[in-house]
């Protein structure tokens, strides 16, 4: 028997994860950490229930200046109930795009968050964390951790899905990595796009005329979406082309109920996301993914 421990489960994660596990031969009882706030803004964190000598943190960690003093508390207090192997479930993990210092003085934040995560647990997995100039998650985390990656599961729901000739895009060269491997498992061609960015709101993207090419459906590809400029950019510019289906899938929407607004205006008929990050987007499961790297885990593989 493990437990299985929650904190900010929106997306239902920490349940389907019992359950897959379950399919698997495999015991676990799953909990929601209470946390209370006071009026001044301190917290106070509760696990209800005992727990096992292996637990199983789930905290997905978008909004991270939250969410990461709450799951400091917690480990705290799993450790206090005799937890003796902690593993941090985090589908998105937060931090990872400061990964150098670009002005003196900056911290770089990839490694500072790197430190601190890695005091509380034992292991950690994650979903397509934004792997830039950093190689590997293991080269500022100390303790074992894993990145995996959504592209299959992305690829397959893709598949059956695209009307007409198809084409993937990459809105820019960060996300050529994804849209390869989404493209590859899918089997359909893709280009990537170059994005000059002139602020935190700003780019500049040339589109190449793909109607012209006889391109009917264009799907836009993307390992997270925040803004939404850079797609709407480019959805607008498909759009004038005359393409008339346009849609995008990210591994994580980090974005608001404006924003989804906003890019169904820019012309983005549908709009996909992994259940990394609760959102209303949400079609593509990673449960099984994750619970495959817990089983293998808990049978030493």
């Amino acid at each position: 028997m493990i437990s299985l421990v929650t904190l900010y489960d929106e997306a239902g994660l920490g349940p389907r994860l019992r359950d897959w596990l379950a399919g698997q031969g495999l015991d676990s009882r799953c909990q929601a950490a209470e946390i209370h706030a006071f009026p001044d803004g301190e917290i106070r964190v509760r696990v209800p229930e005992a727990v096992s000598e292996t637990v199983v943190v789930v905290c997905t960690l978008d909004h991270p200046s939250e969410k990461t003093l709450a799951l400091t508390f917690v480990c705290d207090v799993l450790r206090g109930l005799g937890a003796k192997r902690l593993w941090l479930v985090t589908p998105y993990l937060a931090y990872m795009r400061q990964d150098i210092a670009f002005h003196p003085g900056e911290g770089v934040s990839a490694a500072s968050y790197a430190r601190l995560l890695s005091r509380l647990v034992d292991a950690m997995v994650t979903v397509d964390p934004h792997l830039h100039r950093i190689p590997h998650l293991e080269d500022v985390y100390t303790v074992p951790s894993t990145a995996l990656h959504a592209t299959d599961v992305i690829g397959d729901w893709l598949n059956g899905r695209l009307t007409g000739k198809a084409l993937l895009i990459g809105p820019d060269r960060e996300s050529e990595q994804w849209v390869t491997a989404v493209a590859a498992r899918c089997g359909l061609p893709f280009r990537v796009l170059d994005k000059e960015r002139l602020g935190d709101r700003q780019v500049v993207i040339q589109v190449p005329d793909l109607a012209a090419e006889g391109y009917e459906t264009v799907v836009l590809v993307d390992d997270m979406v925040s803004t939404g400029h850079t797609l709407m950019q480019v959805a607008r510019q498909l759009r004038a082309q005359g393409i008339r289906d346009v849609r995008a899938v990210c591994v994580h929407a980090l974005f608001g109920e404006d924003t989804t607004d906003e890019m169904r205006d820019a012309g983005i008929g549908e709009l996909a996301s992994c259940n990394t990050v609760a959102h209303v987007t949400n079609r593509i499961d990673v449960t099984p993914m994750i619970g495959r790297w817990i089983e293998d885990r808990l049978r030493g593989r």
